[in-house]
C-alpha cells in the first residue's frame, strides 16, 4: 500500500475534496435549516455527513483498492430545501434520514429492491430532480435583485472562473462570498461554538414526513448519485460489484443520521476526479486519491463548526445563491434528461411542474406528488397506446 503511493493522487484526493465540500456545503446547511435545524443542529448534521463520507471513503478504497469515492447527497439537500418543513420538526427529519438510509442499504442487499429504483423512467426521476432544484437555482437571480452589491461579485466570480475551469467556479464563488462578508462586517455577529458539538435529537417517525422526505431522498440518492457514481467508476475501467458500495454507503449514512446527516452515497463528479488519468497514469495507484480526499473530508466535517458559523452569519439568501450556483449543472443535466424522449415528455413536464410548485398536501411534499403525478400520466400514456 505505501508503495502504491504517490504524491499526485495524494494531490488529486486533496484537491477532489476542497472542490467537493466547497462546492456543495451549503446546499447542506440550506436543506437542513429547511427542516428546522437549529445552528447547532445544522452544525451537528454537517461535520456527521463529511465525517462518515470521509470514512467511507477510505475504508471502502483500502478495502477494494479502487477509487472509491463517497460524497453527500447533495441532491438530497436539495429536495430538503425544496421540501421545506415536516411535521414533527427537525425530530421527524432526522426519523426520515434513518429511514432514507436504512432503505438504501436495503438496496444493496436484497436486488430487487435495487432493480425497482433501477426501474423508474429516468425521465421521471429527472424530472423530479429538475424540480427539486429548481428553487434553490432561481436563488441567484432573486440575490442579485435584492441585494447586488453582495451577489451580483459572487455571481461574476463564478461565471468568469467558469470559463476557465468550471471545477474552480463554486469554490472561488464560496471565496469571494466570504471575503465580501468580512468586508462588510456581516461576519462578526456569528454565534455559537466554532468547534462543532454532536446532538443526537431524538428521531420521530411520522407517516408524512416517511412518504415526502424518506423515499424522495432515497429515490434521487439513488439515481442521481448511486447509479451514475457508479457509471463512473465502469468508465474509468473499475468493475466493483455495486450491491456492497451501496449497503456499505447506506451503513456510514445510518451512522451520520442520529446526528443529523441526511444521505451517503457513491460521489460522481469528484469520482471522476479521483479514478481518471489526473489521479496517476496507473489505475493500480490511483485509490490513494479517494483515500487522501476521505481524510481531508473528515478535517473539514471537524471544521463544521466554524463553517455554519459562517453560514449563520450571512444572508440567508446569498447562501441559498452560492447553492443554487453549485447546482446549476446538475439542474440542466436533469433538463436535458427529462425532457429528451417526447413519449415520456408530458409526463415529464407534469413531474417536473408538481415537483417544482413545492406544494405540500396531506404534510406530504411535491417531489413525492411529482412523482406520483408523473407517473400515473406516463401509465396512462401506454394504457391508452
Amino acid at each position: 500500500m505505501l508503495k502504491a503511493f504517490s504524491v499526485q493522487a495524494a494531490a488529486a484526493g486533496l484537491l477532489a475534496a476542497v472542490v467537493g465540500f466547497a462546492s456543495s456545503f451549503a446546499v447542506i446547511l440550506r436543506g437542513l435549516a429547511a427542516m428546522g435545524a437549529t445552528q447547532q443542529q445544522a452544525a451537528s448534521g454537517l461535520m456527521a455527513a463529511a465525517i462518515a463520507m470521509g470514512l467511507g471513503g477510505v475504508v471502502l478504497s483500502l478495502l477494494r483498492r479502487q477509487p472509491i469515492s463517497v460524497a453527500w447527497s447533495t441532491p438530497g439537500a436539495a429536495l430538503l430545501a425544496s421540501t421545506g418543513g415536516v411535521a414533527g420538526g427537525f425530530s421527524a427529519a432526522v426519523g426520515a434520514f434513518l429511514v432514507a438510509n436504512a432503505l438504501i442499504v436495503a438496496a444493496g442487499l436484497w436486488r430487487p429492491l435495487g432493480r425497482a429504483v433501477a426501474a423508474i423512467p429516468p425521465a421521471l426521476a429527472n424530472a423530479m430532480l429538475a424540480g427539486v432544484l429548481l428553487g434553490l437555482c432561481l436563488a441567484p437571480v432573486r440575490a442579485v435583485a435584492e441585494m447586488p452589491m453582495l451577489a451580483l461579485p459572487v455571481v461574476l466570480a463564478w461565471a468568469f472562473v467558469a470559463r476557465i475551469k468550471r471545477l474552480y467556479a463554486v469554490p472561488a464563488a464560496v471565496l469571494v462570498a466570504l471575503v465580501l462578508l468580512i468586508a462588510t462586517s456581516h461576519g462578526g455577529g456569528a454565534a455559537g461554538s466554532l468547534w462543532p458539538v454532536p446532538v443526537l435529537p431524538v428521531p420521530h417517525f411520522p407517516l408524512a414526513a416517511l412518504l415526502g422526505v424518506a423515499l424522495p431522498l432515497f429515490i434521487v440518492t439513488m439515481a442521481s448519485q448511486n447509479i451514475p457514481g457508479i457509471a463512473v467508476l465502469h468508465a474509468n475501467g473499475y468493475r466493483p460489484a455495486p450491491g456492497p458500495l451501496f449497503w456499505i454507503t447506506g451503513l456510514f449514512g445510518l451512522g451520520a443520521a442520529p446526528f443529523g446527516g441526511p444521505a451517503v452515497n457513491l460521489a460522481a463528479i469528484t469520482a471522476a476526479m479521483c479514478a481518471g488519468e489526473d489521479a496517476h497514469s496507473d489505475p493500480a495507484r490511483r485509490y490513494w486519491a479517494a483515500t487522501v480526499a476521505g481524510l481531508a473530508y473528515i478535517g473539514f466535517g471537524l471544521a463544521a463548526g466554524a463553517v455554519t458559523a459562517a453560514a449563520a452569519a450571512s444572508p440567508p439568501l446569498l447562501v441559498e445563491a452560492v447553492a443554487g450556483l453549485a447546482l446549476l449543472g446538475a439542474f440542466g443535466g436533469a433538463l436535458m434528461a427529462a425532457f429528451h424522449d417526447p413519449a415520456s415528455r408530458e409526463a415529464a413536464v407534469i413531474c417536473f411542474l408538481v415537483t417544482g410548485s413545492g406544494v405540500t398536501f396531506m404534510g406530504i411534499g411535491g417531489a413525492a406528488w411529482g412523482l406520483l403525478a408523473g407517473g400515473a400520466m406516463l401509465a396512462l400514456g401506454r394504457w391508452r397506446t
